[in-house]
């Protein structure tokens, strides 16, 4: 018997370590993909001038000349930090849960998304990237590890381009993979293509500028079957700063099906701290 409670409390100790050493591992991939990011700031952008949007249809020049002042220097790549409440559960059940998080935002090249939310041997902390979706009860069981395919790549595109039009929208100026239509008076679409991927975002913003809504086709596998496909994505921007030239939105509510009965928002954050990292 106590052969057994010792090998029973070795092996304990063992798989307690290599939890450790595999959660560690996961620090360390997440402050990787950070720095890859932030490494990607433009040093020297250039400023925001109006004429750079004034060919746009009406609504997203409204957009631009509202989020990004005259003279702003267009910087692409933001560090954001947020509190606010993330939700695991159902639009009847949602139990949320009280998070912080970290965002580093690199579109078209990527995000991370490191957050730890609840409490007790309840706490959940993970990362979701354009890479990977990773996710731990209390730092010390996995219970979400995904990522790697085409599927993935393409649900996490559609979510930071859409945040992109929150906190970056310098990466979003007119290009020759990024085209601007007019949806009707107040509302704009913006093709993004990168990568072989294509993503349309749709705008509505207020006769001056401000973006209040923002919805997209998501891929995704958050539905009753399991099964990706496209369905409806959105949420609601307010509470407005400027932030080293740029007006930008420091309330956000997100979630799937957006604009039906369905609509959950699983997602609701209040930026405390954004800014432009520049690479060390």
């Amino acid at each position: 018997m106590k052969v057994f409670l010792f090998l029973f409390v070795f092996l304990f100790a063992v798989a307690l370590v290599i939890l450790m050493i595999w959660r560690q591992l996961d620090h360390r991939a997440d402050r990787a993909e950070m720095a890859r990011l932030i490494a990607l700031q433009p040093k020297s952008p250039p400023a925001f001038d109006p004429a750079m949007v004034v060919d746009l249809p009406e609504p997203a020049r409204r957009y631009f000349e509202y989020t990004i002042l005259t003279g702003t220097p267009l910087f692409t790549v933001a560090d954001i930090e947020m509190t606010g409440q993330f939700s695991l559960g159902t639009k009847e059940v949602p139990n949320y849960m009280a998070m912080t998080a970290r965002q580093v935002l690199a579109a078209p090249n990527g995000f991370i998304w490191k957050m730890s939310g609840g409490k007790g041997l309840m706490r959940m902390s993970g990362s979701d990237s354009a890479g990977w979706t990773r996710f731990w009860i209390a730092g010390l069981a996995p219970v979400a590890r995904f990522g790697g395919t085409s599927d993935h790549t393409r649900s996490a595109f559609g979510r930071y381009v859409a945040e992109a039009v929150f906190w970056t929208p310098a990466a979003l100026l007119p290009g020759p993979d990024v085209v601007w239509q007019a949806v009707d008076e107040n509302t704009s679409k913006v093709t993004f293509r990168h990568s072989g991927i294509t993503q349309d975002v749709y705008i509505s913003v207020t006769a001056e500028g401000q973006p209040t809504e923002v919805r997209f086709p998501r891929w995704s596998d958050a539905n009753p079957q399991g099964v990706y496909r496209l369905q409806p994505f959105g949420g609601y921007l307010s509470e407005f700063r400027e932030i080293s030239g740029f007006r930008l939105p420091t309330h956000v509510e997100a979630g799937n099906f957006f604009g039906t009965e369905d609509y959950f928002p699983f997602y609701l954050a209040d930026v405390t701290s954004l800014h432009f990292p520049q690479p060390e």
